[in-house]
């Protein structure tokens, strides 16, 4: 053997056949849906109620109370309690989760179908008769509030923050995070829980999707049974569009000070948009070459080529409505001020100039080649069904999925670029020690300054 080690990375393979599983819709007689998906060979079956009830939906003053309730759902019921709810689902060898986003409260459960019918009794009954006892919503709104002291002193979570402080108005529900700010967190109680659980509790605007191997049961006897009494609570309201607007007129630069930070935590962007556009599959691919990939445009100059970072990226967070881009990367103190010049260098590349066809062809490859791979088990397959009832999309989306990525053209990435990236109004977010790096940010000309002292934490 010559010991000469060839510097080529492997070609990928040729992606494999895969049809998203059909899936069959049906209404109770309330107007509850129900969504089912036959996935043969699965008795792992997965099911969630989707109520279109998300963060951005609560009042600005009860901010957070969305994500609380969801969390505080499975801490008591009509019938159970906390421990007596987790024993019940444990007897049938299944877990029950609840989580809520900007867009939806969604709660579910995973059991064999066998079990189904029980399974779905305790999941009817977390969801529907909640009781919030007072001392565990106390309980979680005090984790909340020592969360946000932890995000305060995580450079990267507090960029996130003060990134999205930066871009959107304070009358955005997305300037702040989904689960609320300690000013809003710190006043909610049981009734603002209870009232933001109530918002949800529609059956009109609920969804049960149930995918596995369902031969032999009967699944919506079984879900009429559980969920066809339902009515809507007093408070239920329909969703509404999300306020999304941007607070920038032109270029920002924002620099949170951190006395002897070693590093740059560096957020490049602006609001972006939201999941129901014509160009989602061309966006999806222009983001996969600019900062999805390991391989993407930003990753390559910031990490290969120059060895400023372990990793850079960038992306679109597709909401309801308009979530935002955002290009990230974390530098040494030393190289901060020409990191962003080539995150800039590259986001502006990518507006002006047409990819290349090697480009175009390894991000549609790679993201044609993984959709298979996050569908391996029902949980996934219900989760994107959920998804399509969040944000109303048709029944084929995720069936178009692969032919559509496949037919993406070179001019597709570039018209999606130069319509959806506004660097011209873009916020420059840094977390770092401002003594190192303000005198290159002033030179470097990339727009006003501002610096931020956290008056929480020590000041060098």
């Amino acid at each position: 053997m010559s010991g000469v080690v060839v510097a080529r990375r492997p070609k990928p393979g040729v992606p494999r056949p895969y049809q998203f599983p059909d899936f069959e819709r049906g209404r109770l007689a309330n107007g509850l849906s129900l969504i089912t998906v036959q996935i043969d060979g699965r008795p792992l079956v997965s099911a969630n109620l989707v109520l279109r009830n998300g963060a951005a939906d609560e009042p600005a003053g009860e901010a957070g109370a969305t994500v609380l309730a969801a969390r505080a759902m499975p801490e008591g019921t009509e019938r159970y309690d906390a421990i007596a709810l987790v024993e019940a689902a444990e007897r049938l060898g299944s877990a029950l989760h609840a989580e809520a986003s900007w867009d939806a409260t969604t709660a579910g459960i995973e059991v064999s179908a066998s079990r189904l019918e029980p399974a779905l009794e305790l999941l009817a009954e977390m969801v529907g008769r909640p009781t919030f006892p007072a001392g565990e919503v106390d309980r979680l709104r005090e984790e909340r509030l020592n969360d946000i002291l932890q995000a305060r002193a995580d450079p990267r979570r507090r960029a996130d923050e003060a990134f999205v402080d930066a871009i959107y108005t304070g009358d955005s529900p997305y300037h702040r995070p989904a689960a609320g700010v300690a000013e809003t967190v710190a006043g909610l109680t049981r009734d603002h829980v209870r009232r933001s659980w109530e918002r949800g509790m529609d059956p009109a605007s609920i969804t049960l999707v149930v995918g596995g191997d369902l031969r032999g049961i009967d699944v919506p006897g079984i879900a009429e049974a559980l969920f066809g009494g339902w009515e809507a609570a007093p408070g239920a309201a329909q969703p509404g569009s999300a306020q999304a607007t941007s607070a920038l007129d032109g270029r920002l630069v924002r620099l949170v000070h951190r006395p002897g930070s070693v590093q740059s935590e560096i957020r490049i962007g602006h609001p972006g948009l939201p999941r129901r556009i014509p160009d989602f599959h061309a966006l999806s691919v222009m983001s996969a070459i600019l900062g999805g990939l390991f391989n993407s445009r930003l990753n390559r100059n910031l990490r290969e080529d120059k060895g400023y970072t372990y990793g850079a990226g960038a992306g679109f967070d597709l909401r309801r409505g308009a979530g935002p881009f955002a290009a990230r990367a974390a530098v040494n103190t030393d190289v901060t001020v020409p990191a962003i010049a080539e995150m800039l260098r590259e986001l502006e590349r990518m507006r002006d100039e047409p990819v290349a066809e090697d480009e175009l062809t390894a991000a549609r490859d790679f993201l044609v080649g993984v959709f298979p791979l996050r569908f391996e088990t029902p949980g996934p397959v219900v989760g994107a069904i959920a998804g399509l009832v969040v944000h109303e999309l048709p029944d084929d989306e995720l069936a178009r999925y692969r032919p559509q990525i496949e037919a993406v053209t070179i001019d597709d990435v570039h018209r999606a670029a130069r319509e959806h990236l506004h660097l011209d109004r873009a916020g420059i977010i840094l977390v770092g020690d401002a003594e190192a790096v303000a005198p290159g940010l002033e030179e470097a000309g990339f727009g006003p300054l501002e610096i931020v002292h956290d008056e929480d934490l020590p000041q060098g």
